[in-house]
């Protein structure tokens, strides 16, 4: 069997030193915060009986924009589709305006001897 060689604490110390470089290397420092517009809000009141004044909330219209925006369905959004999932009914409008009016879908109805035989048949049932 092959055992496992134990390292010495010089040799550990150097790799955990390793790491934490790699860890600080790729490590970056957000500053900045934002609510996320596409996750809805619960804002609770406060108590009916609370004595505390409201506060003032100064309103910034980039993100009452993006606010609203967020609510926007995709089509008012984005140019085209971004899924394929959105493809699926992205063009809502109808090809054909006007479906009275084209003579390829107005199919009249023939009677020829086999649909009147089945018409007096059903009417001699009921």
């Amino acid at each position: 069997m092959a055992e496992k060689v134990q390292l010495d604490y010089v040799r550990q110390d150097r790799f955990h030193i390793d790491m934490i470089r790699k860890e600080q290397r790729l490590q970056r420092l957000h500053t900045e915060f934002s609510i996320n517009p596409y996750r809805k809000l619960h804002i609770l009141p406060d108590k009916p009986m609370s004595r505390k004044p409201p506060e003032v909330i100064a309103d910034s219209s980039g993100f009452i924009e993006v606010l609203h925006r967020a609510k926007l369905e995709p089509i008012k959004k984005y140019p085209m589709p971004l899924t394929e999932s959105q493809e699926i009914g992205w063009m809502s409008t109808p090809l054909i305006q006007s479906m009275s009016h084209d003579k390829r879908l107005n199919f009249q109805r023939i009677s020829t001897d086999v649909t009147k035989h089945a018409e007096y048949a059903r009417r001699g049932i009921n």
